[in-house]
């Protein structure tokens, strides 16, 4: 056994003989002690963005130190599936520097799974496309990714399907991918059942715009399964915690086609195996892969790789 999984074996164990109490004990003790300025900023990222719970530590608050507790305690198994089902020790110790950042606030481990060879979702190892590829992009936001995949790819591609919401970065979208060949914006938002929703905006930053059931700006929703009938080859989705909405809205093309699907699992404690769960119910052969591309001090960019 080597060290990572020695260390994530020995996490998993702490989980399985300790209470939900303990495990928040630990973590809040921890928390407390942390260097004031880390502190700092830790509260105003998780405050601002609020996936994972409100941590105020002048109002007593500790909701998201609550949540994640909790996350460790009822989802130990799931997390040592995942672990399991990792084709490589790349993923593991992904898996590995997030479990124990969030129970140990290990800065350490997480700087170091940091992914500086690759762009984000675009792993040359791993994502290797034809002239038949056929990528759909939710959460397309000003065309970062569109832009990354032709500077890595080149023309290998047959369609580029661009999905967003927010009315402000399409205008960036239209103008940062007007000279990529084959490329389609669509103004909709992506989940489970087709309908209407308001868009909810996030004041930190437009690229966490939302969907929600009441506010001031319609949105138009729609499924991949409805929307595109062609044969789709690679689905990047990063859409502020609906991707298991769209994935499911997907199972269609999924389950016929086995597309390469590039999946931000980081927004909520429950995603990072809830998705690969998910996808696998639709189609057992998928292999997974965890990349990480977010910062030293909290987990988020964390990436599906799904082939």
């Amino acid at each position: 056994m080597n060290y990572i999984d020695k260390n994530f074996y020995d996490l998993i164990e702490h989980f399985k003989t300790s209470s939900t109490q303990e495990i928040f004990n630990h973590i809040k003790n921890l928390y407390v002690n942390l260097n004031p300025e880390t502190k700092k900023g830790i509260e105003k990222f998780l405050n601002d963005f609020n996936y994972w719970g409100l941590l105020k530590e002048e109002e007593d608050n500790f909701e998201e130190i609550e949540k994640k507790a909790k996350a460790l305690k009822e989802n130990y198994k799931e997390y040592q599936k995942l672990y399991e089902s990792l084709e490589d020790y790349r993923s593991k110790l992904v898996l590995l520097a997030t479990i124990n950042n969030w129970y140990n606030y290990d800065f350490k481990t997480l700087s170091k799974v940091i992914e500086n060879t690759y762009d984000d979702y675009f792993d040359l190892d791993l994502i290797k496309p034809n002239k038949e590829e056929v990528l759909v992009d939710l959460g397309a936001y000003i065309g970062d990714t569109a832009i990354s995949f032709t500077q890595n790819y080149g023309d290998n591609y047959k369609k580029i399907y661009c999905f967003e919401i927010s009315p402000e970065t399409i205008e960036y979208l239209k103008a940062n991918t007007s000279s990529i060949p084959n490329l389609e914006i669509i103004e909709k938002g992506v989940s489970d059942k087709k309908g209407e929703e308001y868009l909810k905006i996030n004041e930190s930053g437009i690229s966490a715009n939302t969907l929600s059931k009441e506010g001031e700006t319609k949105v138009q929703i729609t499924t991949l399964d409805d929307e595109i009938k062609e044969k789709i080859t690679i689905i990047k989705s990063d859409i502020e915690g609906m991707e298991q909405k769209a994935l499911k809205g997907a199972q269609n093309h999924i389950k016929a086609s086995h597309p390469k699907l590039l999946i931000s699992i980081y927004h909520s404690n429950e995603d990072i195996w809830q998705i690969p769960k998910m996808i696998k119910e639709m189609d057992n052969t998928y292999k997974f892969y965890l990349r990480y591309h977010g910062g030293p001090i909290y987990p988020t960019e964390i990436t599906l790789i799904a082939i």
